[in-house]
């Protein structure tokens, strides 16, 4: 089944496409018949697991992948849209059953950067494993389990429980200055069940993207979606029924029609809008992924994020800022000379307790810009060079620029749109409490 597009895209791949869905007329369709309020709840609580569920698909249809196989994914490889240059990355989906429990091992890992974050089957993340959350037990084995189970595990495993059958696992180690030492670490990750499980295919799901999102359709198979998986969400019943509600009503041929006009005309440009520019905190022109991870009640986040930057981590981990537009908030292009300054009492290094980490891809590729100097990032440890008054200036332009050092200079595509994403790992409290933003970027060429 085609179940197109690959949605690993980040936040800052969506940005510019969902602003041109945000432009679109919000039309108000009138019914007697039909609770817009209703079917608001339903769909956009009803979406978040639906673009789970196409995740699914997109995965394990890929060659060599499978249940319970890690994919350690290609070091250092920019060939594919928003790529995270920092961290040597794998990933697998993780299948049980009540008898089977799988087995996860981690190696010890030192002075760098690390996490297996699992996620379960709605998005929101069950457990972050590295030695801020184990203290005791930050690496060896871990027996992932079903809800309720009473299956053995090795005695020096530590037994988690999952929501549900399946769960993601997306884990990093940080390359800092020693990328072979990264890959060996990399590579000493293992997963394997205890057994054979039982492994029930993903729901069907029809294909839809990512601006044009899915329209009555989606209620079609809800039963199967809302069976699939345990939603953790303490208001989940009363969403669930909601779901069930619409989905009687999308069976009948007369307020089908008017359902999937509601749907398509109002909600789902309402919905783009509020996933670009409510899901998270606005402030000088960068849009922070805060709030992600653990949703609770709000699902409307949770949807927001498995569209724009699905298997979004919890602010203890990580927080995102994406741009595309400067301090006179017009967009990023090559043909310009940018500068992003940080003040001395306000540098990145001192408000992350890992590291921080910006990397430019150009609109509408999304793709790292191919220069001579195969520089598409700067983190913590690229070697960036201070001004005299101890502030830290980042040029982004097509050529080098005399007003900052080259060792500073993050290549831009000449006359192409671009997007820039800056990453904070393990950030202090100044940025969980979203007091602390990457200040807004001046335009300084023509």
């Amino acid at each position: 089944m085609d179940v197109t597009p690959k949605s690993k895209l980040g936040l800052s791949s969506l940005l510019i496409s969902l602003a041109l869905a945000m432009a679109a007329p919000v039309a108000c369709i009138a019914s007697e018949d039909l609770d817009r309020q209703v079917v608001t709840d339903a769909y956009v609580y009803l979406l978040g697991r639906a673009i789970v569920i196409r995740q699914e698909h997109t995965d394990v249809n890929e060659p060599g992948v499978d249940y319970n196989v890690i994919k350690y994914n290609p070091l250092g490889s920019a060939d594919f849209v928003n790529p995270n240059l920092d961290v040597a990355y794998l990933e697998a989906w993780i299948a049980v059953d009540e008898d089977t429990p799988v087995l996860l091992e981690i190696p010890e890992v030192k002075d760098r950067y690390y996490v297996a974050q699992i996620c379960n089957e709605w998005g929101d993340v069950i457990v972050n494993i590295n030695e801020r959350n184990f203290p005791s037990h930050p690496y060896g084995k871990f027996a992932f389990v079903a809800p309720g189970s009473k299956a053995k595990v090795p005695e020096d495993a530590l037994r988690i429980e999952l929501h549900s059958l399946k769960a993601k696992m997306l884990a990093r180690v940080e390359l800092k200055t020693d990328i072979d030492g990264a890959v060996a670490l990399q590579k000493k990750f293992k997963l394997k069940a205890l057994g054979k499980p039982e492994i029930e295919s993903a729901v069907a799901m029809p294909a839809f993207g990512n601006k044009e999102l899915i329209g009555v359709e989606l209620f079609d198979n809800a039963e199967a979606i809302l069976t699939s998986a345990l939603d953790i969400s303490p208001i989940a019943a009363r969403m669930q029924a909601k779901v069930w509600e619409v989905s009687k009503q999308a069976k009948d041929p007369m307020q089908r029609k008017k359902l999937d006009e509601m749907i398509r005309n109002t909600i789902v440009p309402e919905f783009l809008q509020y996933a670009v520019t409510k899901s998270g905190l606005f402030k000088n022109n960068w849009l922070g992924t805060l709030g992600t991870g653990n949703y609770g009640k709000d699902y409307w986040t949770r949807s927001s994020a498995n569209l724009v930057g699905l298997w979004a981590n919890t602010n203890d981990e990580v927080i995102y800022f994406v741009t595309t537009r400067d301090a006179d908030g017009q967009p990023f292009n090559g043909a310009s000379d940018y500068i992003l300054e940080f003040p001395a009492a306000n540098r990145p290094d001192a408000v992350v307790n890992a590291y921080w980490s910006i990397i430019l891809v150009d609109v509408p590729d999304y793709r790292v810009v191919p220069n001579s100097l195969n520089r598409f990032n700067f983190n913590s440890y690229s070697g960036l060079v201070d001004e005299a008054d101890g502030s830290l200036k980042i040029l982004v332009s097509s050529k080098p620029n005399e007003l900052v050092s080259e060792s500073n200079w993050l290549p831009s595509a000449e006359g192409k749109n671009f997007s820039l994403t800056f990453r904070t790992y393990v950030p202090k409290s100044s940025v969980r409490q979203g007091n602390w933003f990457p200040p807004a970027i001046m335009r300084v060429g023509p």
